[in-house]
């Protein structure tokens, strides 16, 4: 299937949405002198939780982010540290934009904020968009780049390019268990039987991590940019709030739980729908081939299950934020649906363990 009615990349900001435009830009001017021209703002509308805008001072674009309105997780919208892997990622892994500037100073738009570059390409969302549509096998050509991407990604040295201190590897898969048990009970409504069992399981199935690596926490396909004419390789990766050291493999894990591929169902994850990627097994073989690792589908279930649970999580804050009247973006009301699909998939794979 191709895409005939695509998503817009940038639109109008969202109402609701809005912040204080005229403090953004004086702060703007002030600590990126370079810039100038006349100032103006729209949203990237696809992403489900920090706010993202499109900044222009004349020809020039800017990305500013900041995290969602409302109550926010501990260590979740971290800016900071969002900020601190662009500003010294982008040397050794170029698919990462180029982090700017950093405000701590939350009086400007009510919240931190960082400023990084504006990278113009395609997003894959639910099929194939039209300027990737070149050549044979283009949803298997767009699933390995994404693929080659990740494993690209996990062989980085960390500390060569001043990320050794980002996180700490020791108890890492321990820690985002107890974490993600505490973010599920802070928004738990009814019926938790499900995720609290799929934790449970996992808690008693926890594996031993092999090497730490840099860790993206939320590699999925539409995360990742290409090219126009050019769906081999992923040319921009967005979103790094949740980076940190730790085991690379629920990285993958966290792919394949967005991995439609018509082998095993993907019920409730937003995700590529129509596009023909790769099998699940074939996604595994192309990230061990790729980074050197013997990996069987089996090696990783944990991880897709782990990864299955988390989102199951995460949409259940955003549907939470929503009841709360913390977000204007009435897609999240579908969120809350997809919640007990994927808490029974997550269930699923975690009885396989």
């Amino acid at each position: 299937m191709r895409d005939v009615a695509p998503r817009p990349d940038v639109a109008a900001v969202r109402p609701g949405e809005e912040l204080d435009w005229p403090a953004l830009e004086d702060y703007l001017r002030a600590h990126l002198p370079e810039v100038r021209g006349e100032f103006s703002v729209l949203q990237f509308p696809n992403g489900s939780a920090n706010l993202t805008y499109l900044v222009r001072f004349g020809d020039e674009a800017l990305v500013v982010r900041r995290p969602p309105f409302g109550t926010i997780a501990a260590g979740a919208h971290d800016m900071r540290r969002e900020h601190t892997v662009l500003s010294r990622l982008h040397g050794a892994y170029p698919r990462a934009p180029l982090g700017l500037h950093y405000c701590a100073d939350e009086s400007v738009i009510g919240a931190h904020f960082l400023v990084s570059e504006y990278r113009t390409g395609v997003v894959v969302w639910d099929r194939v968009p039209t300027q990737l549509d070149v050549g044979p096998d283009v949803g298997r050509r767009i699933g390995f780049a994404v693929v080659d991407a990740l494993a690209d990604l996990h062989l980085v040295d960390h500390h060569a390019c001043g990320l050794g201190e980002l996180g700490r590897p020791d108890g890492y898969l321990e820690r985002q268990v107890g974490g993600w048990q505490r973010r599920w009970e802070a928004v738990a409504l009814d019926g938790r039987g499900t995720l609290d069992r799929v934790g449970e399981l996992l808690v008693r199935h926890l594996p031993e991590s092999g090497p730490p690596a840099l860790v993206h926490n939320d590699f999925k396909v539409d995360n990742c940019q290409f090219a126009a004419g050019d769906p081999g390789v992923v040319t921009s990766v967005f979103d790094w709030d949740m980076a940190t050291l730790g085991d690379p493999l629920t990285d993958l894990g966290t792919l394949l739980n967005y991995w439609p591929d018509g082998t095993t169902p993907a019920e409730g994850v937003p995700g590529v729908e129509h596009v023909g990627l790769p099998r699940r097994d074939e996604v595994v073989q192309r990230y061990a081939a790729r980074t050197g690792l013997d990996l069987t589908r089996r090696d990783v279930a944990w991880y897709e299950a782990f990864g299955c649970w988390k989102t199951a999580v995460i949409l259940q804050q955003l549907y939470v934020r929503h009841l709360r009247g913390e977000s204007a973006d009435d897609r999240m009301t579908a969120r809350g649906e997809q919640v007990g699909h994927i808490a029974a998939r997550a269930l699923a794979l975690a009885e396989t363990l």
